[in-house]
């Protein structure tokens, strides 16, 4: 194991895979939501949502395959994570910007406001359970080999 590989940082990980896992899920049954916050300049929308959905569920999969089965496949999904929330966060503001309705409800921000201040710690987050980083816990990165 890994001295990087703590208990605390494994049910992280399963937390941020099973968080991705449900949104994953969620953009490919129900894709209206996210159709109605994604900006008017992304092209192909119907066919992005699919994409960021199927992106979703095989990060939060690479999250969890350990390295010793698959080496670097943990890595990789932590890099595309992090990657994905910083890719999506033009949708979130579109969302708070222009107050869309999601099933009829807007949302006010006390919602929008602390989502928006989360996705640095998403893109964080999804490095840190990939072993892509350590900081602010440690030095040392796992070896994506």
């Amino acid at each position: 194991m890994d001295q990087n590989d703590t208990l605390w940082r494994k049910g992280f990980r399963a937390l941020l895979a099973i968080i991705y896992l449900i949104a994953g899920i969620a953009h490919i049954r129900s894709p209206g939501g996210f159709l109605a916050i994604t900006p008017d300049w992304v092209p192909f929308p119907e066919q992005i949502i699919l994409f960021t959905g199927i992106a979703e569920i095989l990060g939060a999969i690479g999250l969890m395959i350990p390295p010793r089965l698959l080496p670097g496949v943990r890595y990789v999904a932590g890099i595309g994570l992090a990657l994905y929330a910083l890719c999506v966060y033009p949708a979130n503001i579109n969302h708070a910007i222009n107050n869309i309705a999601i099933g009829g409800e807007t949302a006010s921000w006390s919602y929008h406001g602390p989502r928006l201040l989360f996705q640095p710690v998403f893109i964080w987050w999804a490095l840190w359970a990939g072993g892509v980083i350590n900081w602010p816990f440690g030095k040392t990165t796992e070896h994506h080999s």
